[in-house]
This record gives C-alpha cells, structure tokens and sequence, in this order.
C-alpha cells in the first residue's frame, strides 16, 4: 500500500512538470504564428487613406496563398511592408529593425507597446493600379490612364481637387511599371501617401507584399467581401 502511494505522488509529480503547462502554451503561439506567417492574418484599418472603400478601425482579413502562387493583379487590395524598410532613401535614413524586432512588436501581446515600434516595422495598405509592363499615367485629379485608357475605378470617389499642380496630395505621375514592381495608391486620392510620394521611387517591390485584403469582418453592418 505504501508503494502504491508513493508511486502515485511521483505520477503527479511528473505531470506538474513546467513542461506540461507551456507545451500547450508554446504549440499554439507556434501554430498561431504559422498561421499567420503562411496562411492568413487579421488586420484592422488606422487611417483614412483608402476611404471610401475602407472605414478607419474596420477589421480585414488577409489571406496569403494566392500571392505566393501568382503576382498580384489590377484592382487588387494588398497589405505590404512599410517603405521605410525597402524605399532606399527612408531606409538608410531611419536605422532600420531586425527582423526579430518586428516580429517581437508586431505579436499581438506585445502590439500595445507602441513605444517600441518603429516605422519599418509597420504594414500599410493600398489598391494595385499598375503592374509590370504598364505604362501609367496618374494626372493632376488623381485618376489612372494607363496605356492611355483611363481606369475604370467605381472605388474612387476622392479625388484631388487641385487642377494641375505637382504638390500636395494632387501630384502626377508618368511612369513605366519595372518587372516584379506594382504601382499601388489610395482609393481616397486626396489624402494617401502612396506610390507617389515615395523618395525613393514609385514602385512596391511585389516581393514586399504580405497578402490580398479580401474580407471585412468588423464592423457587423459592414462584413462581406471586400470589392477587388
């Protein structure tokens, strides 16, 4: 009986190991960071850049696959690594993070500490209005011409009020889409630093996109697929 008892108390003993409590913990940071990395992320929206397609606060989902399979396509809504990690001239002038870095500040549990982010480690959004081999043309009111057909965007309901001017929020474009580059910009024209406005050039590499925006799922009166 006395054997037995002792045999027991080394049972739970064993199963009071610290292994048994962050085993479970550490496989589902693991599968949920898998997840994320390869699969799908949630978002939400902190500015009014692609208004009105986009509310500021609205929850998106960003799936991962397609984009790994082919490049993205005009119309398209994708999620990319901020310029100031692969726009040469912001880049060299603002000391760019490691990868661990952003990984670190960019975890959920971690994201509130706004004090530690930086600016390369942030995620923007805009819609793709030109891919490789385009030659584009984005004039004084904003609107897209590209091969000298203007764009059907029904998306776009700001744009610049400034005729014919090269400052501000109105600034012209006329460029020639490089291989594996997408010319991307804000739906809401007037007020998005896209494309551009970049110093170091108008391009987002397509390597530096994470995914397609394809779902709102916050607000409830909003949740549906998002127009491409």
């Amino acid at each position: 009986m006395t054997k037995l008892k002792k045999n027991q108390s080394n049972s739970i003993q064993d199963n009071n190991s610290p292994w048994e409590f962050w085993a479970p913990i550490l496989m589902t940071i693991a599968l949920y960071s898998g997840i994320r990395h390869f699969v799908a992320e949630a978002r939400y929206i902190p500015s009014g850049s692609m208004l009105p397609s986009l509310q500021i606060q609205d929850r998106i989902l960003i799936e991962k696959l397609t984009l790994s399979r082919r490049p993205p396509k005009r119309g398209e809504i994708v999620v990319f690594r901020s310029p100031f990690s692969f726009d040469p001239v912001l880049s060299n002038n603002n000391n760019s993070p490691s990868f661990l870095q952003c990984t670190i500040v960019n975890f959920p549990l971690v994201s509130f500490l706004t004090r530690l982010r930086h600016p390369a480690c942030d995620a923007y959004i805009k819609r793709v209005v030109a891919v490789s081999g385009d030659k584009v043309v984005v004039n004084s009111l904003g609107e897209v011409l590209i091969n000298n057909s203007k764009t059907y965007e029904p998306y776009v309901s700001k744009l610049c009020i400034m005729p014919n001017s090269n400052i501000g929020a109105c600034k012209e474009l006329r460029v020639e889409v490089p291989s594996h580059h997408v010319l991307v910009l804000g739906d809401n024209r007037q007020n998005s630093w896209d494309g551009r406005f970049w110093p170091g050039g108008a391009f987002l590499p397509e390597k530096e996109i994470i995914g397609r925006a394809v779902w709102r799922f916050w607000p409830f009166n909003r949740v549906g697929l998002l127009h491409q």
